[in-house]
């Protein structure tokens, strides 16, 4: 049975190969803001990459850099952190999406059209992905070293299984998510929104 760390290890040196996350895990601190994570389809999306044998960049549509501050919930407060980012990653060609998690219940309804409730941190951001295996972040702690999250764990993602999470996301974001997956990474195995039930 393989250990947490090696997990961890293994998970790192994959999602770090890919040049886009190396950049940005390397960079995210000189952002200025704290509890930041790299998280979903650049982590998860990397592995799978791998394990298929593509360009660890291959069917990536953006980056997620989340970050919490309840500080300043203003949208212009959010804006000047995604400009400042804007340039420190001025040099990568991909789509660096950098948002505040302490601001997504203000416009998830509108978007996804069921309320959210206000998060409570980047992890439990992360928490309430749509699907189980897309719940991992990368971040450095402040001495430096860095940190995995994986609250479920590391066996589907290096299975390329993808598990619903009804915690937050509704039916139809999992459904539509996963078909695109699917289409890009034929091996995906897909567990039913009905298996819930």
């Amino acid at each position: 049975m393989t250990s947490r760390i090696a997990e961890e290890q293994r998970l790192l040196e994959i999602v770090l190969e890919n040049p886009v996350c190396r950049r940005i895990v390397d960079r995210a601190g000189d952002v200025g803001v704290s509890d930041w994570y790299l998280t979903a389809g650049g982590v998860f999306q990397t592995v799978w990459n791998h394990l298929d044998g593509r360009d660890l960049r291959a069917g990536i549509k953006d980056y997620d850099l989340f970050y919490f501050d309840r500080s300043d919930l203003s949208y212009d407060a959010e804006d000047r952190i995604i400009r400042k980012a804007e340039v420190l990653f001025r040099d990568i060609v991909e789509v660096v999406e950098v948002r505040n998690e302490a601001r997504v219940h203000l416009w998830y309804e509108d978007h996804f059209g069921v309320p959210a409730v206000p998060f409570t941190s980047s992890t439990d951001a992360i928490d309430h992905f749509a699907s189980t295996t897309c719940c991992f972040g990368i971040t450095r702690d402040q001495g430096g070293t860095l940190r995995v999250y994986a609250p479920h764990g590391f066996d589907d993602l290096f299975d390329m299984v993808v598990r619903p999470n009804p915690v937050m996301a509704p039916r139809e974001v999992y459904e539509a998510k996963t078909a695109r997956w699917q289409t890009e990474w034929p091996r995906l195995k897909v567990i039913p929104w009905e298996v819930l039930t």
